[in-house]
């Protein structure tokens, strides 16, 4: 369901949480350099799932998938598809990366399209669960970034350093610390 044609007030709710972190964190900190142009542009669709199984995610997330393989990019560049009520653990999450990888492949949508993965407990292998890393990729609610391959080529085009995007984010987060995160203001992590 596009939230931007029938919102209900919960998804409202959540997309606003989801705005406020992608303004004050990802675009804020600067952890994705290429997030503030389409924002200004009003390129974002964002889409709250009703799901509260995998399967319906998959549905949802396989419907969303071709839209935005059809939809002009210059209205709508990328989808965060985010889904409160289904994959709250993040190991059932990132298990679910597996199946969102043979979507793509069903939809023969890989080259064009790829997904990245944000959720509340998002933890990098090798790091403890309270590891400010872990930040880079922690939303307030589980999302599935649906991202166009030709616009990260432009934008990785256009930023020679793109491979110290990480490395950066790392280092200032570990620079901010637990007590500036927390002093952001962002809806808390469930």
């Amino acid at each position: 369901m596009n939230t931007q044609e029938h919102p209900s007030e919960n998804h409202l709710s959540v997309i606003a949480a989801t705005e406020v972190w992608l303004e004050k964190a990802v675009i804020g900190l600067n952890l994705c350099p290429f997030a503030k142009a389409v924002h200004v542009k009003k390129q974002i669709r964002f889409v709250v799932s009703d799901a509260t199984t995998p399967e319906a995610l998959l549905s949802t997330l396989m419907d969303e998938l071709q839209m935005l393989s059809d939809l002009d990019p210059e209205q709508v560049d990328t989808t965060l598809l985010i889904h409160p009520y289904v994959l709250n653990d993040f190991q059932d999450y990132n298990e679910f990366q597996d199946v969102v990888d043979a979507a793509l492949e069903d939809l023969d949508l890989v080259g064009q399209l790829q997904v990245a993965s944000f959720h509340p407990h998002y933890q990098f292998a090798n790091s403890g669960p309270n590891d400010i890393d872990n930040y880079t990729n922690r939303s307030p609610y589980p999302t599935l970034h649906l991202l166009r391959e030709e616009s990260i080529g432009r934008a990785l085009a256009g930023f020679p350093r793109a491979a110290t995007i990480f490395e950066k984010n790392i280092e200032t987060l570990r620079q901010l610390g637990r007590a500036g995160w927390d002093k952001l203001g962002l809806p808390q992590t469930r």
